[in-house]
């Protein structure tokens, strides 16, 4: 049978122990991936592979030999627990090598679980598992983990207690990061907080989140916008270090100065305008900006606008003016101009 959306969260979490079997199909194969490792480990558990009650089958082999599958189905093991036939990357040429299988399957056999890639409506894999009575078909689609999904991940990890503002952080990056990298992350996460009394916060979660360059262009917008002059050059220095490019530093200063300039455009003041900021900011990172456009103002951030712009025509015209420089100008100007009363 075809699950939709929500009944597929709840097989997830609890598999039909005396069905079948599963057919997960997506595009994105990491998380047909991800699901897949959920429900086998439900069905067998931690140690259904050690003994040997997980029996793997590639599609290639399966369409080579069309017996193997109803022979791990049937075959009985050493160890005594619910035994699972998994079937890789299937196609609509095993399909045939699946029906008799499954027609042949009864209560007690092997569950057989097999993933697909994206499969249309037409798909013979997709029309063998959908009318079967006791099986079931999943599409896994690219939309964000659900809430449901996000706080089932983090139970498994033995997160319960956390944060609303660093449960916000979560969801926002589970909106940008891959399901792979979000699913390490909580479990890192989990293990960071491993004995800890406190609830999860914001800055537990940005501790355990993948680095990326970004922070370090974090390091240097925030020097400038708190007008630290004096510790520019010491940070585009180790920028540099690490391949950083004098354009890529000119647009993420833009970015963060017309954040800082929606902010403080706000005709509620920059505590409302924060909550205007895509994609939103949360714990020390929210409050350091409603203080950066307080201080600033919408005047002197237009102007530094106006300066970045000028520098990044500059850098993508024929300037012969070394890029690096004329990028370390803009900022100690940016930090001087800041000085200015609002």
């Amino acid at each position: 049978m075809k699950l939709s959306v929500r009944d597929a969260a709840a097989y997830f979490r609890k598999p039909d122990p005396k069905g079948a079997g599963v057919l997960i199909y997506g595009g994105d194969a990491m998380r047909v991936a991800l699901r897949r490792q959920d429900v086998i480990k439900a069905l067998v558990g931690p140690n259904g592979e050690d003994e040997m009650r997980l029996t793997r089958i590639a599609g290639a082999d399966l369409r080579k030999d069309p017996a193997i599958l109803g022979d791990a189905i049937k075959a009985q093991g050493f160890f005594p627990g619910p035994r699972v036939a998994f079937v890789e990357d299937a196609t609509e040429a095993v399909a045939k090598a699946i029906i008799p299988a499954l027609a042949d399957w009864a209560e007690g056999d092997a569950q057989v679980v097999v993933t697909a890639g994206q499969l249309n409506a037409r798909s013979a894999l997709r029309k063998l598992f959908e009318a079967h009575p006791s099986a079931y078909a999943i599409g896994i689609y690219d939309d964000p983990p659900s809430r449901d999904e996000i706080e089932g991940s983090l139970r498994d990890a033995g997160l319960t207690d956390i944060d609303p503002e660093a449960m916000n952080l979560i969801t926002a990056y589970s909106r940008e990061m891959a399901p792979g990298d979000l699913r390490q992350t909580i479990e890192k996460l989990g293990l960071y907080m491993l004995g800890a009394d406190a609830a999860v916060s914001v800055a537990d979660v940005e501790a355990c989140a993948p680095q990326s360059n970004e922070a370090a262009l974090d390091d240097v917008l925030n020097v400038v916008a708190d007008l630290k002059a004096n510790e520019i050059g010491a940070i585009l220095s180790r920028l540099y270090a690490q391949g950083t490019q004098p354009v890529a530093l000119c647009i993420a200063a833009m970015r963060h100065f017309r954040q800082l300039h929606t902010v403080a455009s706000d005709p509620g003041g920059p505590a409302a305008g924060i909550g205007r900021v895509k994609p939103p900011v949360f714990g020390p990172r929210r409050d350091r900006m409603v203080r950066q456009a307080s201080n600033w103002g919408r005047i002197n951030l237009e102007e530094a606008l106006a300066t970045i712009t000028e520098t990044d025509l500059m850098l993508r015209s024929a300037n012969t003016a070394p890029e690096r420089a004329l990028v370390e100008r803009m900022f100690i100007r940016l930090a001087m101009l800041g000085r200015r009363r609002p």
